[in-house]
């Protein structure tokens, strides 16, 4: 599936062509807002595959997200273009969590984590023709204050659908941002693209003007 972007932008280089493989409605936001043209390019990667590899082998939560965000990146087959794969991997207490599955799995991630520190292991990657360019992961630690089982029950009928979407079972964009007491760290990364050091490799590449 391809979904071009066509709004022109004088902040980048024309030849350079930009792809996000990645579906999340976000990223794609976080990159429309900075003022950049690309394509959208959704890969089929089999994330479990690569997260047991990751648990058979030890991997750190930052690892499991970096190697996600590269096979999604590298699976996108666009000659001379330059691919934006991402990740997220979220730990707590040396646990780490994955999207829910349902309701009651959100709930279950939200009673884990309330009261508690948890860091979210952001990965990007650039990728073009087969080869990482640049690899990066931001931390940001996000403190649950200790909410009340009403409020858990409140918040759960407000988002619905919408909290399986992310590793927490919140969007801090959204009403998400009720759930927490202290927040350290890049709020883009926290919402899944750590957009500073992207820029700043982008313009190393010359994609964008510097």
């Amino acid at each position: 599936m391809t979904d071009l972007v066509l709004k022109p932008t004088p902040l980048q280089d024309k030849r350079h062509e930009l792809v996000l493989a990645s579906g999340s409605a976000i990223r794609r936001i976080v990159l429309t807002n900075a003022g950049l043209a690309f394509s959208v390019m959704p890969s089929s990667v089999d994330e479990t595959e690569l997260k047991e590899a990751g648990q058979r082998e030890g991997w750190s939560p930052a690892t499991v997200a970096l190697r996600l965000a590269e096979a999604k990146a590298l699976a996108v087959d666009v000659p001379d273009a330059f691919i934006i794969g991402a990740d997220q991997m979220l730990s707590c207490n040396g646990v780490l969590f994955d999207k829910p599955k349902d309701r009651q799995a959100a709930r279950h991630h939200l009673c884990s984590l309330r009261g508690q520190t948890h860091i979210l292991h952001t990965a990007v990657v650039v990728c073009r023709n087969g080869a990482v360019l640049w690899q990066h992961v931001s931390e940001p630690r996000l403190t649950m204050r200790l909410f009340s089982d009403a409020f858990l029950e409140a918040y759960l009928a407000e988002e619905g659908e919408r909290c399986l979407a992310s590793v927490g079972a919140y969007r801090i964009e959204g009403p998400g941002a009720h759930l927490f007491e202290r927040i350290e760290g890049d709020h883009t990364a926290i919402l899944g693209l750590p957009l500073l050091p992207l820029l700043s490799a982008l313009r190393e590449m010359s994609v964008i003007l510097s």
